[in-house]
């Protein structure tokens, strides 16, 4: 069965830290490109990070050089961490896979996704 498990999120303050992980089938998962996506309310789903089968990474601008995307290729997980947290940061995140790193389709079903909330 295809499946994407997110978890991670919570409530932190600006500033804060928190670390997302998206457990996938292998079928999704083994030599595919991983990505990051979130959505806040009244807002449409955006890419935030993705991570080829072989280390390349990308980043949205808004999130460069504070969150940072990770695999391991063994567990069938990717991570992403969170640093200095903004309250615009505030969405719900979901990961999902694509065949290629030029590719725009979708492999996998999308999940519950895990909440994150950035307040004081």
């Amino acid at each position: 069965q295809v499946q994407l498990v997110e978890s991670g999120g919570g409530l932190v303050q600006p500033g804060g830290s928190l670390r997302l992980s998206c457990a996938a089938s292998g079928s999704i998962f083994s030599g595919k490109t991983m990505g990051w996506y979130r959505q806040a309310p009244g807002k449409q789903r955006e890419s935030v990070a993705a991570i080829s089968s072989g280390g390349r990474t990308y980043y949205a601008d808004s999130v460069k050089g504070r969150f940072t995307i990770s695999r391991d290729n063994a567990k069938n997980t990717v991570y992403l961490q969170m640093n200095s947290l903004k309250p615009e940061d505030t969405a719900v995140y979901y990961c999902n896979a694509r065949s290629s790193w030029f590719a725009s389709d979708f492999l996998g079903p999308w999940g519950q996704g895990t909440q994150v909330t950035v307040s004081s």
